[in-house]
């Protein structure tokens, strides 16, 4: 989970000046990097597998307005905005990935793959209820899924081609030569996946991903919590950095989440 959401924090900057960025060689943190929606939203729905052991919609929906009125200018899109300050939120049919930038908590708190595809699902429709949404959310799920539990990258890369139906026979450095800004589910997930699958450690996947020039932040935050899963660390030096720039009220969702499933907390997040 943390994974997700330093990555998102190390991407968040390059947000807007994507295009400048198309190479690995980059500091990881300066003034300018922050937290954006896609660390809100995660931070919701890990608080969300919390407080409701029955996955209700109506439960989240709630989690997640309560979290993003807190933040209005972390980075949502407009109709995002629009849904979180709804008295009656409805699924928008978004295809972008706003599901799968999200979703990492799932990951790792259930006990098999089957759940942890249902409630992914769960999660993407209260908003975005399109196939594509879905099926993001779900994808990233299953490959944090099997990450953790030391699934292969060749098997997770097969399985995510069978059942999700997503191109991953490329590498970084081929979609980078023409690759740009891209917020769609089929636009960017797959090579958010890719990065995962090219990286060496958690540093090197991050770096992969933004090295892009696309949606910076989501794209470093989907392929860094599959990278912290597979890895099963995230250098010390890199999460005391992140942990900081994270209101107290993050880190005990964090902390709280760490208790109640098999997600390794950090010793540095204390």
């Amino acid at each position: 989970m943390l994974g997700s959401i330093i990555g998102d924090i190390i991407g968040s900057r390059f947000e807007g000046h994507n295009s400048r960025i198309k190479t690995t060689d980059f500091e990881l943190f300066d003034k300018g990097s922050k937290f954006t929606d896609d660390t809100v939203m995660t931070i919701a729905v890990a608080d969300w597998l919390m407080r409701d052991p029955k996955h209700q919609h109506a439960t989240l929906v709630k989690i997640m307005q309560t979290y993003g009125r807190m933040y209005p200018s972390a980075g949502f899109s407009h109709a995002t905005k629009a849904w979180l300050n709804s008295d009656e939120p409805q699924p928008y049919g978004s295809f972008t990935n706003g599901a799968a930038m999200r979703v990492s908590p799932i990951g790792w708190a259930f006990d098999n793959l089957e759940e942890t595809l249902e409630v992914a699902k769960c999660s993407a429709e209260v908003s975005h209820d399109s196939e594509q949404g879905i099926t993001a959310a779900q994808a990233i799920s299953a490959a944090i899924f099997m990450a953790r539990h030391h699934t292969s990258k060749a098997e997770i890369k097969t399985y995510i081609e069978q059942n999700f139906h997503y191109d991953l026979d490329r590498s970084i450095e081929d979609i980078r030569l023409k690759y740009s800004f891209d917020c769609s589910c089929e636009g960017s997930v797959p090579e958010a996946i890719i990065a995962f699958l090219d990286g060496e450690d958690y540093e090197t996947t991050v770096r992969l991903a933004v090295s892009l020039g696309g949606d910076s932040d989501t794209q470093a935050c989907i392929a860094g919590g599959i990278a912290e899963a597979y890895y099963g660390q995230i250098p010390r030096e890199i999460t005391a950095k992140a942990i900081h720039k994270l209101p107290s009220h993050f880190r005990k969702v964090i902390t709280d989440f760490a208790m109640a499933t098999e997600y390794q907390l950090p010793k540095c997040i204390y």
